[in-house]
Formats: C-alpha cells, sequence, structure tokens
C-alpha cells in the first residue's frame, strides 16, 4: 500500500483564467489551473484556496472527509477563510489547521488552529509526521516534509531557491516526491525571483539537490503554482522540464509514493 495518494486539486498561481467560470467550472483541464491545493490520502489538505471546495467536488471528495489542512501561507490564493469554514461547517468534529506559529488571523468557527514552530517535527493523523521549514516568500510562509511509511513528500511552493537553514535540513534525506514553485517559465530576468522560482532556476536547483542527496535516481519532482500568463501550454512545458529530470503538475493528477 502507497504511503501518500495525492491528488492536485489546483496548480495555479493568482493568474486564474475567466474558463474557470465557464466550459472549466466542473471539471479539470491541464491548461485552466485552479488555485494551488493538493488532498493526501483522502482526507488531509495543502493551502485552501478560492477554487479548493469546487475541486474537491470534482475530485469526489466529501468536504466533511477533511480532518486537517496545512497552511504554506496566508495569501489569498492560499488561504480562503470563507471556504476553510465551509469544511469545517461540514464537520462534527473540530478541522485541525495548522499554520506558522506567529500567522494573524480572524477565528474560524469549529477548528482548532496548531501552531507550527519551524523546524520542529509534529505528529499528524494516520502516522503522518509534519515538518515546518522556512520559506522565502510573504504572509507567513512555510515549506513542508511529510512522513510516512518510510517515504518523504517536500512541499515547497511559493518560495524562491531554498533558505540555507532549510537546505541543510533537506540535505542527504534523498526524498522520494518533490512538489516545487514552478511560478515564472522558461526564460530570465523576471522580477518574481526574490519569491518564485522561474524553470532556470529550478534546472539549477536540481543539479545542486542532487550533488547533496536531496535528490536520488528515484525521486520524482513535479512543479505547481505556475502562472499561465508566464508559460507556454502544458504540454509544451512539460517538454522542457522533462529535458532535466522534472514534471508539470496539472489539476486532477494523482500520484501514489
Amino acid at each position: 500500500m502507497a504511503a501518500f495518494e495525492i491528488i492536485f486539486l489546483g496548480t495555479c498561481a493568482c493568474d486564474f483564467s475567466p474558463r474557470l467560470k465557464g466550459d472549466c467550472k466542473d471539471r479539470f483541464d491541464k491548461d485552466v489551473r485552479r488555485s494551488s491545493s493538493i488532498l493526501m490520502n483522502g482526507h488531509i489538505l495543502v493551502d485552501c484556496g478560492p477554487h479548493t471546495p469546487g475541486s474537491l467536488a470534482i475530485a469526489g471528495a466529501p468536504l466533511a472527509s477533511v480532518t486537517d489542512i496545512f497552511v504554506t501561507h496566508l495569501h489569498d490564493d492560499h488561504f480562503d477563510a470563507e471556504n476553510i469554514g465551509r469544511i469545517a461547517s461540514a464537520k462534527e468534529e473540530k478541522l485541525r489547521l495548522w499554520v506558522r506559529e506567529d500567522a494573524q488571523f480572524a477565528p474560524i468557527a469549529n477548528t482548532e488552529v496548531v501552531r507550527m514552530r519551524i523546524g520542529q517535527r509534529y505528529d499528524a493523523r494516520d502516522g503522518t509526521a509534519v515538518t515546518p521549514l522556512a520559506a522565502n516568500h510573504t504572509a507567513y510562509p512555510q515549506h513542508f516534509i511529510f512522513e510516512r511509511g518510510g517515504k518523504k513528500v517536500f512541499y515547497g511552493l511559493d518560495g524562491a531557491w531554498v533558505l540555507t537553514d532549510s537546505f541543510r535540513a533537506m540535505r542527504r534525506q534523498q526524498f522520494d516526491l518533490l512538489i516545487l514553485d514552478g511560478t515564472v517559465g522558461d526564460y530570465d530576468g523576471d522580477l518574481r525571483i526574490s519569491e518564485h522560482n522561474s524553470i532556470p532556476m529550478v534546472r539549477m536547483l536540481l543539479k545542486s539537490f542532487a550533488a547533496v542527496g536531496i535528490t536520488g535516481p528515484s525521486s520524482q519532482v513535479y512543479l505547481s503554482h505556475l502562472a499561465p500568463s508566464l508559460h507556454r501550454p502544458h504540454g509544451e512545458t512539460e517538454e522542457i522540464c522533462g529535458a532535466f529530470g522534472a514534471h508539470v503538475a496539472y489539476d486532477g493528477l494523482k500520484l501514489t509514493v
């Protein structure tokens, strides 16, 4: 049995297509991306943005099945308080909401807020351990290491490069899956590189990851949080990234680890 069963509920930065209100309202499409989020093992969400409840419905996952939401940061496309409230209100028991220890936001009914200290390991449900790492972004950012059944997943959206302490925590661990920020396309000179990765940056990162044992021959690497206005269509972007051993996530993609 797989340690992690993952479905990408959304893979977009914040330049959402108007087609989400039209022909793609009730279906996934590789080139019409929703707010970035994943569902793990049917009950753990990472981020809950403006499209997450609709994405859960498309994926056939009831709102009440979500037990925990891990929040990467508090920007609106990742932290939609109203939608978190919708999920919480669908449940009898409290929804656990995992945020960075200093995150500030208004209370949300029927939630249990778990404040996470960077670098500290936490035990979540069903044998999953989670360690938050520092991220190069704003609005109380954090990346995550998820561990279960001897498998390791790194989730690092909304953040440029890898900060020094986070890099040290990751080295020689050899992750089975890395989900990396890929906001910017295959070109140089974009102003967003202070807080988001471009494809040239990911090329460089993966060489360093391999050099220090963060990745190995069996590691899978997927880019998410893509800005469609900064990228070529999905198929072309997948071809570009495949040339250096990475893949491009899309809404509805399912992975097992």
